[in-house]
This record gives C-alpha cells, sequence and structure tokens, in this order.
C-alpha cells in the first residue's frame, strides 16, 4: 500500500505550536517544505489543505483544524471529497507510549488510548487506516495533558526535531515504495541515532 492523503494530527493556534500533541502538524509541515507544497485553508473540510507531486506521486495533505480529539470528522470529509479509501491514508500522530526518538508505522489497528486515532477509526467505521506514531514519551504520568500540550524540554528538544526529520523520511518510503517497505526500515531502529 502506498498512501494517497497524509493527515497530519494537531491543535490549532499558536497557544498549541511545538507542542508533542502536535507531531502531526509538525511532520506535515516539514514534509511539505521538502516538497514545496503549500498549503490553503479548506472551510468545508475543516482542514489546511496541501496538493502536489512527491517522489513521483501525486499527495494530499491535511491538517484538521479541528482539535486533535475531533479529527475525524475533518479526515473523513477530506477522503469521501477526493474519493479515497480508508486504506489509502496514513495518519501522524504523537504516542506517549514511545520514547522520545522512536518512530512506529502500522498498517491498521486500534487507537492505542490517542483519542484523535479514535475519533477517526469512528467517523470512518474503519480502523482499516496506517498511522505514523512519534515517541513524545511520558506514559508513565499520572495527568497526560500538561505533558502532551507543552514542547518538549530542552533535553528532549533536539531529538524531537530529528524524529520528525525521520518521519518524513519514513513517509517518503511509504509514497514511493509501499509501506511494507517503510516498516522494514523505521521500526526495526531503536532510535534516532539508528538511523541510516
Amino acid at each position: 500500500m502506498k498512501p494517497k492523503m497524509i493527515a497530519g494530527l494537531g491543535n490549532p493556534g499558536d497557544r498549541y505550536r511545538g507542542t508533542r500533541h502536535n507531531a502531526g502538524f509538525m511532520v506535515l509541515d516539514a514534509l511539505a517544505r521538502e516538497a514545496g507544497i503549500g498549503w490553503e485553508k479548506k472551510r468545508r473540510l475543516k482542514s489546511w489543505l496541501g496538493k502536489g507531486e512527491w517522489r513521483g506521486r501525486e499527495l494530499i495533505l491535511i491538517k484538521p483544524v479541528t482539535f486533535v480529539n475531533l479529527s475525524g470528522e475533518a479526515v473523513r470529509r477530506a477522503l469521501n471529497y477526493y474519493r479515497i479509501v480508508p486504506g489509502g491514508l496514513l495518519v501522524v500522530v504523537d504516542d506517549v507510549n514511545l520514547e522520545p526518538g522512536r518512530i512506529r508505522l502500522r498498517r491498521s489497528g486500534g487507537p492505542g488510548g490517542h483519542h484523535g486515532l479514535e475519533s477517526i477509526a469512528a467517523a470512518l467505521g474503519s480502523e482499516s487506516f496506517a498511522r505514523l506514531r512519534l515517541g513524545v514519551g511520558g506514559g508513565g504520568r499520572e495527568e497526560l495533558s500538561d505533558y502532551v500540550l507543552s514542547p518538549p524540554g530542552e533535553e528532549d528538544e533536539a531529538r524531537f526535531r530529528e524524529t520528525v526529520g525521520r518521519a518524513v523520511a519514513a513517509i517518503g518510503v511509504a509514497v514511493g515504495e509501499g509501506l511494507e517497505a517503510a516498516m522494514n526500515i523505521y521500526n526495526r531502529l531503536e532510535s534516532v541515532e539508528d538511523q541510516p
């Protein structure tokens, strides 16, 4: 499977810019810069939309302007508008259960406690869409809201930026060679330091 649409999840507004929960936005912004894709706000899709060619394929990027936990409707609208089935979707999210520096690609599966993925699965009536999780750590904390809604600390910031770059590279492999090829490379790597 080669994704046709990439959805990056995050919260809109300056207050949330650069926070761990906006990892999906950061990855899509980095991808758009690399691909030379611009953004346009589409109110009826409840998203920022980017379209262009990257790695030899036409690609649609969306950043829902709903909050993370309500991303499902925006993603469903975009898929319906462009007539893309859930199997052609790749969703990029933060993951508190992965340590900073790690990423994990999956073809499908449960939300793993991520409310954005829950919202998308509910809106689509399916969990059969790919997801790319970026490790932000903090999964052992009792109260996660303040943690994910704050920027990475100094000790994690450089690793976080590198992880965003690594996620873009993984998406590039998924788009060009297929999700399986990207999983075979990037799911084996333990950390940023192990990347090729």
